[in-house]
């Protein structure tokens, strides 16, 4: 039989994985600030690119994108090369996948921390990095699909199937979700509105999250456990119902972050029905993971490549099962909004994709350079001290979901609130912030530990070339499934039809949520007295949008009794209609906005803004002072208004032809209101006059960021009103 000699491109890989350790770091890095700015708000003080709102969507960006993207790259550059016996496809399109990953990134470091982002959590970046992720994850897919087609190896593996779902669903998800309207060079709308906007993102954001963190390691996972225990899959059969039904059933689960919310019912409990299922095939693949190690326990007990990937199969089985609970409508009551939901997310990003990485990588590297590992000490070190920094981290934020839900929901036997002061739940919850921050610490030590270690076996070895490989060229076989083989295994040399079995399946959920509320026009009732936000508000919606203060504060009251007397009467779609995007929160580390308009002075929020604490003592919000002398940007306004009429809002051409002068007439107003306070008054005036007898340029009070956010803020919830709804929102503060 004729072989092939032919050489795997081993320099694509080690680019991947040092690219991967390098953003692993700096995203951890990130994270480790924010969590210590939980406990020291005024840490980075006055600095508007270092402030929470900015950075925590870098870190998240970070973590998803940076480390756990170049890790995919690398795991499945190396792998698909040796299980179709083919060097990728094209070198160039090797590197411009891998040179196009690291611009994006680079630009995402820049633009998030300058306060350029759609607020859409995990879709961050303004267009024109959408275009970017969308050409670079196209090159990703041309290169992976054109070695398929070239490969020696005649059937695809499971890996390979988890491959090709990921690429197909992947670009599905990111191209619906980012349709969007631009303005400027790195400003846009979201296409969809309030109620749409909010399917359409956790439809993304809830599949980002299978398809980029789950699927892709599902097919590492397949490959690297075996390799590295030097032990066959433990079953083909439970592999490919694990393939299939995973596929099918993820994409329909989004709705289960979306649960009594304004969302209409039937897309509720679809939601909650499909992920209850997905315990099924979630564990039947963390099942074939772990039994692929049977007979060889002995050699997970001194390997440390073993441990890392044990624990991180087991980390899947942890938050796999804790995801389905979590979509159960009284569970989700509980634990939506808390910091429950913030131990389940790292339960599966730490455990599940930082260990498999590691554990990865630890195996890969040394057969790059052709050596051992340097260290199994350091090795082991890394695994025991990232397992209890994952511990000191999860078990805490466990604990502090459990009290924020329990003190928010409890009634005094009068009827009242008996924490009516947010701040109580704060107050209360700051021990387990600190265990937070040493559990990262712990995790982020092991992670240099890992990186010196690598490092050392990199240098230990030689350098790194194309690896020699032999195979034999693949022969021509009738296209016609043979009497003795079985359907799946005649489907395994069919990557077309494959493909388009895994698209469809995939499609199918999709369609079913997104297509109904795009076009059935009741979807959303309408409210009449609902209006399109003023100018000023516009502009101050998109500051709260660059702040990112949505990743703090929800807008969404949902219709408990508990979340109604302290914020309330419950959100309604209607009052949603004109908000792109929407800004429903995931997470309260303050108080819900819904209804804040009227409810505190014009004043109030400019001190708020300026010093927290001198408002709402222990607030662990920081200051925003920098929107108080900050000179708002009235030159694209028109052009807003303008877009948001090309997406449905009912601006007439007046409205748009008078906006500077409607701008300029509630700012004033605002800045009269703010004249009530005497200390305002002074302080202005004093600074006024200093900065006119010294030639110095004068911002009015109402031309200052910070008028047109509060002018945002007063609107918020007053479109509506309730007939006898007493007195509400017992104390907002934060």
């Amino acid at each position: 039989m004729e072989v092939q000699q032919f050489y795997y491109d081993n320099k694509i890989v080690r680019k991947f994985i040092v690219a991967t350790m390098f953003w692993g770091i700096i995203g951890m890095s990130v994270g480790l600030l924010l969590a210590f700015m939980f406990l020291f708000p005024n840490l980075t003080d006055g600095i508007s690119w270092l402030s929470f709102g900015r950075l925590r969507p870098l870190h998240t960006n970070a973590v998803i994108f940076a480390f756990v993207g170049n890790a995919i790259f690398a795991g499945v550059y190396y792998s698909t090369q040796r299980l179709l016996k083919a060097r990728m496809w094209k070198d160039w399109l090797s590197n411009l996948n891998f040179w196009g990953w690291q611009a994006i990134i680079v630009g995402a470091a820049i633009t998030l921390p300058l306060g350029y982002t759609t607020s859409k959590e995990y879709a961050e970046l303004e267009w024109p990095f959408d275009i970017a992720i969308a050409l670079i994850w196209v090159a990703f897919g041309a290169n992976l699909i054109g070695t398929i087609f070239k490969r020696r190896q005649r059937h695809l593996y499971v890996a390979i199937w988890f491959y090709l779902g990921t690429f197909v669903t992947v670009a599905v998800l990111h191209i619906v979700n980012s349709i969007e309207l631009p303005v400027s060079a790195l400003k846009s709308y979201s296409a969809y509105a309030g109620v749409q906007d909010a399917l359409v993102q956790w439809w993304y954001g809830h599949n980002a999250v299978a398809f980029f963190l789950t699927t892709p390691f599902l097919g590492l996972m397949y490959y690297f456990v075996p390799k590295a225990a030097n032990r066959p899959v433990y079953s083909y059969r439970l592999s490919i119902v694990h393939f299939w039904s995973l596929i099918f059933i993820y994409i329909w689960a989004g709705p289960h972050h979306l649960l009594y919310s304004a969302l209409p019912d039937w897309a509720q409990n679809l939601g909650v029905a499909f992920s209850v299922m997905l315990i099924a095939p979630s564990w039947g693949g963390m099942i074939n993971g772990l039994l692929t190690l049977r007979g060889a326990w002995d050699k997970v007990r001194t390997d440390p490549v073993l441990k890392f990937m044990v624990v991180a199969i087991t980390g899947y089985g942890m938050a796999t099962f804790e995801g389905p609970m979590l979509s159960l409508k009284n569970v989700n009551a509980i634990a939506h909004f808390s910091d429950w939901v913030i131990a389940h997310v790292h339960v599966g990003a730490l455990a599940w994709n930082g260990f498999l990485t590691f554990g990865m990588v630890y195996w890969m590297v040394p057969k790059l350079f052709k050596t051992t590992l340097w260290s199994n000490k350091l090795a082991n070190a890394h695994f025991w001290i990232g397992t209890l920094g994952i511990i000191l981290y999860a078990l805490p934020m466990y604990v502090a979901g459990f009290v924020q839900a329990s003190m928010w929901k409890q009634f005094n036997p009068d009827g009242t609130l008996t924490y009516g002061n947010f701040l109580e739940t704060v107050s209360e919850i700051i021990p387990m912030y600190w265990m937070r921050a040493i559990g990262g610490s712990m995790f982020i030590v092991g992670a240099l530990i890992g990186v010196y270690n690598i490092i050392m076996t990199a240098r230990a070895g030689s350098k790194v070339t194309d690896e020699l490989a032999e195979a034999a060229p693949l022969q021509r076989v009738t296209k016609k499934r043979t009497a003795k083989e079985g359907y799946h295994t005649w489907l395994e040399r069919r990557p077309v039809k494959l493909t388009i079995f895994a698209t469809i399946a995939i499609l199918i959920g999709g369609m079913v949520q997104i297509i109904p509320s795009l076009m059935v026009d009741d979807y959303v009732p309408v409210i009449s007295s609902v209006k399109p936000y003023s100018p000023l508000e516009l502009e101050g919606r998109d500051i709260y949008i660059r702040e990112s203060c949505v990743s703090c504060h929800s807008q969404m009251i949902r219709p408990f009794r508990s979340e109604v007397e302290r914020y309330g009467e419950y959100s309604k779609a209607g009052e949603y209609v004109y908000d792109h995007p929407f800004l429903w929160g995931s997470k309260r580390t303050g108080p819900d906005l819904m209804r804040i308009g009227g409810k505190y002075s014009d004043n109030w929020h400019l001190n708020h803004f300026y010093d927290p604490q001198s408002t709402s003592s222990g607030s662990i919000m920081p200051s925003y002072k920098w929107l108080i002398n900050s000179e708002l940007d009235k030159s694209t306004t028109e052009d807003k208004m303008k877009a948001m009429v090309t997406l449905g809002v009912p601006y007439t051409q007046e409205e748009i032809e008078r906006a500077q002068s409607w701008m300029d007439e509630q700012g004033t107003q605002i800045e009269k209101n703010l004249y009530s306070d005497p200390d305002f008054a002074k302080t202005y005036e004093a600074d006024k006059k200093y900065a006119l007898e010294n030639g110095e340029d004068f911002i009015e009070m109402r031309n200052r960021e910070v008028v047109a956010l509060i002018a945002y803020l007063q609107r918020l919830g007053t479109d509506i009103k309730i007939k006898n709804a007493g007195e509400t929102a017992t104390n907002l503060n934060q």
